[in-house]
C-alpha cells in the first residue's frame, strides 16, 4: 500500500510539473503577436500620423526600418516596456500612439472628459438663461390678442410710449 501511495503522488507530482511546464511555455513562440502588438503600440515617425504597421507609404524609409527594428527586439527575447523605451530614445516621444497613464502624461486622458463635463455644464446653464429669459418675455408680453386684459388707460400709456420714442 505504501509503494502505491508513493507512487500515486509521484504520478501526480509529474502531471502538475507538465501541467504547469506547458502553460509557462504557451506563449513563448508567439513572437508574431508580440510583434503586432507592439507594432499597434507604434507610430511611424515619417509624419504621416499612422500606425507604424499600417503605414502605407510606398518606399517609406522609416516604416521598414522601425520594423525590422522591433522584429529584432522581438526576436531577442526583450520585454516590452524596454523595447518601447527604446522606441522613445531613438524617435522621441511622439513614437508611442498612446500616452502612458504616468505623471503629467494623465492630463492628455483626462482632458477630454473634462472638456466634456464643461461643456454640458455650459450648455445646462445657457439653456436655463435662455428658458428664464423667454418666461420672463412672456409675462411682460402684453397683447390684446392673446387673451391678456389689458385697461385702456395702459394701451394709451403705451401708444404715446412708443410714438414718443419713433418720433423724428
Amino acid at each position: 500500500m505504501e509503494f502505491s501511495l508513493l507512487a500515486l503522488f509521484s504520478r501526480a507530482g509529474r502531471l502538475t510539473f507538465l501541467s504547469l511546464a506547458l502553460l509557462a511555455l504557451m506563449g513563448a513562440g508567439d513572437e508574431s503577436a508580440r510583434f503586432n502588438d507592439l507594432g499597434h503600440r507604434l507610430m511611424c515617425v515619417c509624419g504621416c500620423n499612422q500606425i507604424l504597421l499600417e503605414c502605407n507609404h510606398v518606399g517609406c524609409s522609416y516604416s521598414e526600418g522601425m520594423r525590422s527594428e522591433l522584429g529584432l527586439a522581438v526576436g531577442r527575447g526583450e520585454n516590452d516596456d524596454l523595447t518601447l523605451q527604446s522606441f522613445v530614445q531613438k524617435y522621441g516621444p511622439t513614437v508611442i500612439a498612446a500616452p502612458t497613464n504616468t505623471g503629467f502624461n494623465r492630463v492628455a486622458w483626462v482632458m477630454p472628459y473634462f472638456v466634456l463635463g464643461i461643456g454640458i455644464a455650459s450648455m445646462v446653464v445657457l439653456a436655463r438663461a435662455w428658458k428664464a429669459r423667454a418666461g420672463k418675455a412672456r409675462t411682460s408680453n402684453i397683447s390684446p390678442n392673446h387673451g391678456d386684459s389689458v385697461s385702456v388707460t395702459d394701451l394709451d400709456r403705451f401708444r404715446r410710449e412708443a410714438n414718443r420714442e419713433t418720433a423724428l
